[in-house]
Formats: structure tokens, sequence, C-alpha cells
């Protein structure tokens, strides 16, 4: 998408070059940043996938399941966002911008696999904590591995230094988000 830097208003912000009438017929639609942004997720969380699911570190059932696709990017949410001395599941909810219902079901999923189990807070007994299990230990580090790989193939196919004006922008402007 082309965006016009001119403007007579220093609080503007950019601005689309072509309004929606001088458009092509719906051509914004498919290419806006938003829509290029999460095609680009998911196919980053695809080939992070993937190469889990071929990493011979990566316990057996857990590599058949991503193999398999039964392991998504809402599952991914959990690798990202566990602490890794364990987390309330309100807190890992909140950090993955799910509700803690839709947040629960997914553990409930990862804890059948063995990635994680829930136990007694140290700080609070009335209370729980998700943790990782050792093999959800092996599934993290699996997962920092397939996101380093993906992140240099990334950088080979755009070139580095298209991928690092890429990341700072992108750290630049999530930045901001309060979600």
């Amino acid at each position: 998408m082309a965006f016009s830097t001119a403007t007579n208003d220093a609080d503007a912000s950019l601005q689309p070059a072509l309004s929606v009438a001088e458009a092509p017929e719906g051509g914004w639609r498919q290419t806006h940043l938003g829509r290029l942004l999460g095609h680009a997720l998911r196919r980053f969380d695809a080939r992070v996938l993937a190469l889990m699911a071929s990493d011979v570190q990566v316990p057996l059932a857990l590599s058949n399941l991503a193999a398999r696709a039964q392991v998504g990017a809402a599952h991914i949410h959990i690798t990202r966002h566990l602490a890794i001395g364990g987390s309330r599941l309100t807190d890992l909810a909140a950090s993955a911008g799910m509700s803690k219902q839709a947040m629960g079901d997914l553990v409930d999923q990862c804890e059948a696999w063995g990635l994680v189990t829930r136990q007694s807070d140290p700080h609070d007994k009335r209370a729980r904590q998700v943790v990782f299990t050792p093999s959800g230990l092996l599934w993290l580090e699996a997962f920092r591995q397939a996101v380093a790989r993906a992140e240099a193939e990334f950088s080979q196919a755009v070139g580095r230094d298209v991928a690092t004006v890429v990341a700072l922008g992108l750290e630049a402007y999530a930045g901001g988000y309060e979600g």
C-alpha cells in the first residue's frame, strides 16, 4: 500500500495515497497493512510449526501433533506467553490477549498432550499455576530454535537490511499497543 507523508498538519498521521473512490475496485482490501501482517504471521507460524514437527528433540507425540496440524497458532500462544516459572491462568490469558475460558481450553489440551501441568501457586495455596513439564520445556527449546531459523529464512528471503527495518518498524509499532 502506498502512503503519502506529505501533510500540512503536524499532528496528522500517515494518510493513504489514494481515497477509496480513487483506488482500484476492492484492491485496497487485499493489500492493506493489517491483511499483509496477518498473512505474514500465519506463514511464519506455519513455518515454525513445520520446523518443530521435524525436530528430533521434540517428543515424538508432540512432533506428530505438529506434523498433523493438530497444534496451531492458538497453542503457540501458550508457548509464547507462559513464564518459565509458571503463570496463573488469568495472567496467561491476559498476556496472550485471550479470554480466561479460551485459554483454559488451550491449557486443558496442552495438559493432555503433556506440555504443561497445573500445580499449586507457591505464593497462594488457593491459586493454581500453569507450568511447563519436562516435555514442554523441550517443546519450548524447539520453538526457540524454530523461531530463530524462520527469522533467518525471512532475512535471507527479503535481505538483511529489509528484515532489520521490518523488525524495527514492527517493534516500534507494537510498542504502542496496550492489549
